[in-house]
């Protein structure tokens, strides 16, 4: 009997300390619902669903937490962190990218309900200031004119764990003319915030643009992510399950 109730401890303990050693995958990024959310959330988004059938199936367990956006580029790429969710290669062009996206995303120019402007190329910004997002990406154009600017008064940058709602807040207190966000993303918050009705969409910036996981360039447990990620995107695609998500989330496949 004694004996028996040694061997059970040991399985018990064997099972707990394979548990407590199991690999993990640490995914960061700022809220960007729909396509991530909040970690404990029922909808945490559809590219979180994406990652944890990905990595799941290869028993690797997925860690996701929210920080500003610009932090979590930092840790990553200083390797305290493993992946970001929800980058495009303009980013973090060194960081460690699928070949296949998990996910797609399209800039949209909003405005203050009845605002005249709208967005007829990048020279129309000059006309408004601009909110912004720092450490985000857009297109190569808006980046480039918003690095041009930052300092003329003409671009305005917000940080943070809530950017896009401090941005909208600020367009309708009349702080800032105009914001470029994803169009999901903005009717998202604006109907989470219930401000829907209180903004016009502006006009279409840029065309539709790829969104990764994306790993840390300096960091050897990840490199084999970026293979797993891609084969897995295949496998969720052709098995129906990618669909499955995004229809959750009252999205089609971007392909």
């Amino acid at each position: 009997m004694f004996t028996s109730k040694l061997l059970l401890l040991a399985g018990i303990l064997a099972s707990g300390s394979s548990l407590v050693h199991a690999e993990q995958v640490s995914l960061r990024a700022d809220v960007w619902f729909p396509h991530n959310g909040e970690p404990a959330s029922a909808t945490p988004g559809y590219m979180i669903e994406i990652a944890k059938e990905i990595f799941g199936a290869a028993g690797i367990q997925v860690n996701y937490e929210n920080m500003p956006w610009e932090r979590a580029l930092q840790i990553t790429r200083a390797g305290q962190n493993d992946c970001v969710v929800g980058a495009a290669k303009g980013d973090a062009p060194d960081f460690i990218f699928p070949d296949e996206p998990q996910g797609s995303d399209q800039s949209f120019a909003f405005v203050k309900k009845g605002a005249a402007w709208r967005y007829s190329g990048i020279a129309s910004f000059s006309s408004v200031k601009l909110g912004v997002v720092e450490g985000y990406s857009y297109t190569t154009e808006v980046d480039e004119y918003i690095k041009a600017n930052k300092s003329s008064g003409k671009v305005q940058s917000v940080a943070g764990e809530t950017p896009l709602e401090q941005n909208m807040r600020k367009l309708l207190a009349g702080r800032i003319d105009a914001i470029v966000e994803s169009r999901p993303v903005f009717l998202a918050m604006a109907k989470k915030l219930q401000l829907d009705g209180k903004f016009d969409e502006a006009g279409n910036v840029g065309e539709p643009s790829e969104l990764y996981i994306a790993c840390s360039p300096v960091k050897a447990n990840v490199k084999s992510y970026g293979k797993l990620l891609t084969e897995g995107t295949v496998k969720l695609r052709a098995s129906g399950k990618l669909a499955a998500i995004l229809n959750k989330y009252g999205l089609q496949d971007w392909k």
